[in-house]
């Protein structure tokens, strides 16, 4: 099949088009990753700990989506927990080495027995490229739900890079009331 000048003209136009899109995300960072982690959990009714998933995958230059699961026990029980967290979130370059980003989220925990209730979330804050092999950032958070009252929280993160894809990445959030949760687990990040 042989090809049209004006469909190889169109074809480049579009792909020259697309260029300034394709940097939307600061040099260094990327919204394409899936972790493991070790989660902890410690509040003034008692604490708990387990293992936990989280991923993001950018669908769009500025846009990803997001999710996390999580599953602890609480300390000296039987008892566990499970914590899910699915969201969308906007990212935009202000600088060579850092984004603003923004995200929401349905958040729903479940601790079985018909002990479970659903909120949302939302965040903003700066990611940054600190150092080629390091990155961090830092949000603002408030998050509501059908069983509890709405709580401010602030969260930050940082990843060591070992590579272009691995990593190890840790995690932090504290709230108002008293709740801090963190996590630290491994990277693949493309």
């Amino acid at each position: 099949m042989k090809r049209s000048p004006a469909f190889s003209k169109l074809a480049a136009l579009t792909l020259l088009a697309a260029l300034p899109f394709a940097a939307s995300a600061a040099d260094g960072l990327s919204y394409n990753f899936v972790q493991g982690n070790y989660v902890r959990t410690n509040t003034d009714a008692g604490d708990a700990d387990g293992w936990g998933l989280n991923g993001s995958v950018a669908v769009h230059p500025n846009v990803h989506l997001f999710g996390s699961y999580a599953n602890q026990k609480v300390d000296g029980t039987s008892a566990d927990f499970d914590q899910w967290r699915v969201g969308v979130g906007y990212n935009k370059a202000f600088s060579p080495k850092a984004d603003f980003v923004a995200n929401v989220a349905y958040d729903k925990y479940d601790a079985g027995g018909g002990v479970d209730f659903d909120g949302y979330s939302i965040e903003g804050g700066v990611r940054a490229a600190l150092a080629p092999k390091f990155e961090g950032y830092a949000m603002l958070g408030y998050e509501d739900g059908n069983q509890f009252d709405g709580d401010v929280y602030g969260r930050l993160g940082a990843q060591v890079k070992f590579n272009q894809n691995w990593g190890v990445a840790a995690d932090v959030k504290v709230a108002n009331g008293g709740d801090t949760q963190w996590m630290v687990g491994p990277r693949l990040t493309w």
